[in-house]
């Protein structure tokens, strides 16, 4: 009669269930980086529109390119602008900033939405243009100042500012803009 190595199958058993294990954890490895793969793949698509429409309704601080902050509840936002509600201690009018006016901004989640609107792919020129529409009276931020009056003009990359103190025009292109606010 043959005797059976009681440590014999309990031994390939156990290699056996090694090299499952390994394999189990090899692909959960190649799972978890082709996770990551895509995740690297999809925030390369993300815009800073998509991240501020994700934060609509959201506190943020902006840093605009002449270092001055801005900081206001995130309203309407565009591919090429964010409109902010102001908050406490800024004056509470709205600002229409210019996303290529941003140098940083505080607040945003890390989430993204989508454009889901025609509105998303409105353009700076046919916001201003409802601001001349209406008269409003403005307050223009640029690199070089403040100007403020009502837009008399808005051209494709600029606009025309009538300064109500002196009577005079000033043309701001779209590049130089920061900020356009309602004026108190």
């Amino acid at each position: 009669m043959t005797t059976v190595d009681p440590a014999g199958p309990t031994r390939w058993e156990a290699l056996f269930g090694d090299l499952e294990a390994q394999a189990r954890a090899q692909s959960a490895a190649e799972a978890d980086a082709l996770v990551s793969e895509l995740t690297r793949a999809e925030h390369a698509t993300m815009t800073l529109a998509d991240r501020f429409r994700a934060g609509v309704g959201a506190v943020v601080t902006l840093e605009l390119l002449d270092g001055a902050p801005l900081r206001g509840v995130v309203r309407e936002v565009a591919d090429e602008w964010v409109l902010l509600q102001g908050v406490r201690p800024e004056p509470a009018s709205q600002h229409l900033v210019p996303l290529a006016a941003t140098a940083g901004v505080h607040g945003l989640a890390r989430q993204a939405a989508s454009a889901t609107s025609r509105r998303d792919g409105l353009g700076l020129g046919p916001v201003l243009r409802t601001l001349q529409r209406d008269r409003a009276r403005v307050t223009v931020r640029t690199l070089s100042g403040v100007v403020g009056g009502r837009i008399g003009r808005v051209g494709r990359d600029h606009l025309d500012i009538d300064v109500l103190d002196d009577r005079g025009t000033r043309l701001v292109p779209f590049t130089a803009l920061l900020v356009v606010s309602e004026a108190p």
